[in-house]
């Protein structure tokens, strides 16, 4: 197993562990590791203490930054929150970086991308697929660049989409994509070794196809992600569509009313 595949394995266990404990840690698994070679590692995968997630946003200069919109929020229906982040994916010679996004309430993930940089057209790409399936009235992610750039922000404004991002160091503000990377590498990118990039995106897609259609969700009353997801929006549909026709009708007779009405 690859160093930093240790070390990212570790890092879920403990996200608090900095360079210096997970030197420590590692020394006592019988490594041989500094800390300067341990800091080196985790820069270039994102990690650092006290973040659930893997920094692999790092913010973006000069970008507007958005306040955190979820605080308190019912979440209640599909569609409602939209969320985005990046994770590290080791393979055996390598690591690409992950970005998935998940509708809140159902845990659906809508679309996702492969990059073997931070650049952010991956996460722009993700967003216009996902965007094809529907439209959150907000949309989470953390402050990093990839979130923060014009090309991302102007795709969402364009919607009338309201921006959501988490304060800084708060890994709970965005805590159920923080469980997906839980529960995608555990099950997945840990029991296998990806030889490259086309082998990762293959496994992958199966994953997630998984994750979305077959894989069971306590929290969800054991449905699949897919069951929540659009089992629910019908019915908010049809909810919508007959509030509509209610309203239509009320207003219809208002009018007929009216024009029985003596206005002279």
């Amino acid at each position: 197993m690859s160093l930093m595949k240790i070390i990212d394995r570790q890092y879920l266990a403990t996200p608090f562990y900095g360079a210096r404990k997970i030197a420590i840690w590692l020394k006592s698994q019988g490594q041989i590791v500094n800390r300067k070679r341990i800091r080196r590692l985790m820069q270039i995968m994102g990690l650092k203490a006290i973040y659930r997630r893997p920094r692999t946003s790092p913010p973006g200069k000069g970008n507007k930054i958005y306040p955190y919109l979820l605080k308190g929020l019912k979440i209640d229906r599909p569609n409602q929150v939209w969320a985005a982040d990046i994770t590290y994916i080791p393979m055996q010679k390598g690591f690409l970086y992950l970005v998935v996004i998940m509708d809140w309430y159902s845990r659906y993930v809508l679309a996702w991308r492969l990059s073997n940089t931070l650049e952010s057209d991956f996460c722009v790409e993700a967003l216009k697929e996902a965007l094809k399936k529907g439209c959150p009235e907000i949309f989470n992610t953390d402050q990093g660049s990839q979130f923060t750039s014009q090309e991302f922000v102007s795709i969402l404004e364009s919607q009338g989409i309201k921006i959501s991002m988490d304060g800084s160091g708060r890994y709970a503000d965005n805590l159920f994509i923080e469980r997906l990377w839980r529960t995608l590498k555990y099950e997945e990118v840990y029991l296998k070794a990806y030889q490259d990039a086309s082998a990762a995106r293959a496994e992958l897609a199966k994953y997630i196809r998984f994750y979305n259609a077959e894989r069971p969700h306590q929290s969800l009353g054991y449905k699949t992600p897919a069951e929540e997801y659009y089992a629910t929006v019908e019915v908010v549909k049809e909810r919508m569509l007959q509030s509509e026709k209610q309203r239509r009708n009320t207003i219809y007779i208002a009018r007929i009313a009216g024009s029985h009405l003596n206005l002279e």
